[in-house]
């Protein structure tokens, strides 16, 4: 229909063009052996030479060839490219962050250019330029590194003042180079580590996680954490009974926290997530000691964290739910007495994660009674820190309507209400947020699961790729930043414990 013109000139297709005018076309000496049943099978024939002649694939597939499982060295094969992909993302992610700031600076110049050849303009047309202007445009030229002092400490009446700051913005700044650490044995760190003695064990566990903590931020620790992933220090892409992340259950209580310190040191990091999320019995093992240890133990605290991080990958998370970590959370913080602040903290951010999901929510309809009852006596905590975790939840369960119902039944708005009176601007705003929620008789409706889940995936594409292009306010508390999307009005954590 669109090369009709083209075909036309063709002589091959030429009498086609006729076609539409034949009176009976099946006896025409053109065109009567189209409708002859041998031409079907000849056209099928040819096609099917011509098929075999231009695409003469291999007998394998390379794909097939990297997919099979046949060998070790294709496992330790797709391993490489797998860290090798990972690497390159993180690559990407700096590339695109130093193309940003470029792209803007460039948007800024051509602005101030602007400016200043109006100026220039102004002055042919004999109109002097003000000290004002050109603090303007200094300003502008300057913000980013001069924004609080320029106006006290600089003027820009004298001649040659901007000229030598914009000459000496161009001298490079000398970056401070951080060596790598060496290298260490992999090998015999895990032997150590599997056959050792407990305080040999306890030893290096701690060394493994100070390495990582103390390293500087950039390409230092990077370097850290890929080494262990590229070693597979935890063990967590093998399937062996002896592994490191056993070490989770070892019968001295020093070693269990030192192993549940490293492991949620790893979780700390985007990086160290995806490699913990290796290991399918990793979660079960830490969902398990989580609920044998003492209430007070610091393997507890760790193991929480790590949870609580972990949360923000979609997979995890189900599994999360569906052990049925909901109620167990909403039974834990009816006593809060007993818990460390770092524990009430993490256990009320698990909990508000695990609630931003459709299965979540649907947990919480079982137990819609205990969970409101929880959150509303929690928002009367003396920490108040944990009162973003405990508004997050409640918006989010509040989404169904029978929890609604139980909540009108208990005579929430009024105890919200109350809170209002006493809260802070920022509180104020999120109860009546609840408030407005508790009101609505709307439910959330998705068309996909795809849609579903999106606002969990937020999270996580936040966590990963550490951008959210939503209006963002930022409430940084001992390591926990929790992020307010206005635009959605939801609560979303995200952690970064390694400064």
């Amino acid at each position: 229909e669109t090369k009709g013109a083209a075909l036309s000139q063709t002589t091959e297709f030429l009498p086609f063009y006729a076609l539409p005018f034949v009176p009976n076309p099946m006896i025409h000496p053109s065109f009567k052996e189209l409708f002859q049943d041998s031409w079907e099978s000849d056209l099928k024939t040819r096609l099917e030479e011509f098929l075999s002649a231009t695409l003469k694939a291999s007998d394998s597939p390379r794909l097939l060839t990297l997919y099979a499982p046949e060998s070790a060295h294709n496992s330790q094969m797709a391993l490489q490219l797998h860290q090798q992909l990972v690497e390159s993302e993180r690559k990407t992610m700096t590339y695109l962050k130093r193309f940003n700031k470029i792209q803007a600076d460039y948007h800024n110049l051509i602005g101030v250019t602007a400016e200043l050849v109006d100026s220039l303009e102004a002055t042919v047309n004999g109109k002097m330029i003000t000290p004002e202007d050109l603090q303007s445009v200094c300003m502008r030229l300057f913000s980013n590194q001069m924004k609080q002092s320029v106006p006290h400490s600089i003027d820009f009446t004298r001649p040659g003042t901007a000229s030598t700051m914009l000459r000496a913005s161009l001298v490079p700044a000398k970056v401070q180079e951080v060596p790598l650490l060496p290298s260490l044995d992999y090998e015999k760190l895990k032997k150590d580590l599997i056959d050792g003695s407990d305080r040999l064990k306890a030893f290096l566990l701690q060394a493994l996680r100070w390495r990582l903590t103390t390293s500087h931020p950039g390409e230092q620790r990077d370097t850290v954490l890929q080494a262990y992933i590229n070693n597979d220090l935890l063990d967590c892409y093998s399937n062996g009974q002896r592994s490191i992340l056993m070490l989770i259950q070892s019968k001295c209580e020093v070693v269990r926290q030192y192993t549940a310190r490293l492991i949620n040191t790893f979780a700390s990091l985007a990086e160290g997530r995806l490699y913990l999320s290796q290991n399918p019995r990793l979660l079960r093992m830490l969902e398990g000691r989580l609920k044998a240890e003492d209430k007070l133990s610091l393997t507890r605290e760790n193991v929480l964290g790590a949870l609580q991080k972990l949360s923000l990958r979609r997979a995890l998370q189900s599994t999360m739910i569906k052990d049925g970590l909901i109620p167990w959370l909403v039974e834990v913080l009816k006593d809060t007495d007993s818990m460390s602040d770092y524990t009430l903290a993490y256990s009320v951010a698990l909990l508000m994660n695990l609630c931003l999901r459709s299965s979540g929510k649907k947990m919480c309809v079982k137990i819609a009674n205990e969970i409101l009852k929880v959150l509303s006596d929690l928002l009367g905590h003396e920490n108040h820190e944990i009162h973003p975790y405990v508004n997050g939840a409640l918006y989010s369960i509040l989404a169904f309507p029978s929890i609604r119902d139980e909540a009108r039944a208990m005579e929430m708005e009024d105890i919200l209400r109350c809170y209002i009176e006493e809260g802070n601007a920022d509180m104020i705003q999120q109860i009546e947020f609840i408030i407005k929620q508790l009101q609505s008789g709307k439910t959330w409706i998705y068309d996909s699961p795809q849609q579903r889940e999106a606002g969990v995936e937020q999270i996580d594409s936040f966590i990963q790729r550490r951008e959210l292009y939503l209006t963002l306010d930022y409430c940084c508390r001992n390591g926990l930043c929790i992020l307010l999307c206005k635009s959605k009005k939801l609560w979303l954590p995200c952690y970064d414990l390694l400064k």
